[in-house]
């Protein structure tokens, strides 16, 4: 016996593929957050908030880690830091036995996605390297250079937050 094909099933069969759809990118978008929120990590460093207000557009900032120890990060660029400029990025530490330093620029209030930016050693205490800050559509954007360092100890670090024009 022949069975005749039901009209309701025709309507089904693009519905069903649009959610599969949707499906699909929304497990892509979470994919992507859980990663993004993963490499960022930052559980496992001990903070040191800055000790003093500093302006990196005008020079390094520094800031006490511990009792013994002291971060300068300096962005030596004429001007103001301007975004998706190549920035130079020196990291100089002292009292700390720092095997490796990374400087990451994080959006303050907003996800800017994964800056990171390893730093190469330069030196004793010294790291030196490249970064970027990226665009975006306020006028002004805040931002926060994170400095960690990995030591023996384990990881350390501090912040300094500064501003961005949009040009």
């Amino acid at each position: 016996m022949k069975q005749t094909p039901d009209p309701a099933d025709g309507a089904r069969f693009p519905v069903l593929r649009v959610l599969i759809l949707v499906t699909g990118i929304a497990l892509a978008a979470f994919s992507w957050y859980a990663l993004s929120n993963w490499l960022r990590s930052d559980d496992d460093v001990t903070w040191y908030p800055p000790t003093q207000e500093c302006n990196l557009h005008q020079g390094a900032c520094s800031t006490a880690l511990g009792d013994n120890g002291r971060l300068a990060l300096q962005v030596p660029v004429s001007g103001r830091i301007q975004a998706l400029e190549r920035l130079p990025l020196t990291v100089e530490v002292e009292g700390v036995n720092a095997q490796a330093a990374a400087v990451d620029f994080i959006g303050r209030g907003m996800d800017m996605g994964l800056n990171h930016f390893p730093l190469q050693a330069a030196g004793q205490g010294q790291f030196s390297g490249q970064g970027q800050v990226g665009v975006c559509t306020q006028d002004i954007m805040p931002w926060r250079a994170r400095v960690i360092l990995d030591t023996p100890d384990g990881r350390i670090g501090s912040w300094f937050d500064f501003d961005v024009a949009r040009s």
